[in-house]
């Protein structure tokens, strides 16, 4: 199956997160051996595009979630844990108790 993201074929899942998010996916974690300069210039332009478009993150977020929809929806099945009402605790049943 092949992927298209904007007219572009993406022949790589890195290659896809780039064509998606339109930087390279390094700009935002970096690369292993780095230099201190070479860091504070990929934060410069990493913010940089974050000021030219504030609405990044979200888009990031929204392309996230429909990869996981489309691929792992059972990452989506959510169960609810019923909580206790404030202040009761179960009553300690069985053994003796720490001032017996």
């Amino acid at each position: 199956m092949r992927t298209y993201i904007g007219g572009q074929e993406a022949a790589s899942v890195e290659e896809f997160i780039e064509l998606a998010l339109g930087t390279p996916l390094e700009l935002w974690l970096g690369v292993e051996g780095e230099t201190e300069e070479e860091r504070a210039a990929r934060l410069d332009a990493a913010r940089d595009i974050l000021t030219e478009n504030p609405n990044l993150p979200d888009d990031v977020s929204r392309i996230a979630a429909q990869v996981i929809e489309a691929n792992a929806p059972e990452l989506f099945n959510i169960t609810l844990l019923v909580r206790r009402p404030a202040g009761r605790r179960p009553a300690h049943r069985g053994g003796k108790g720490a001032a017996a």
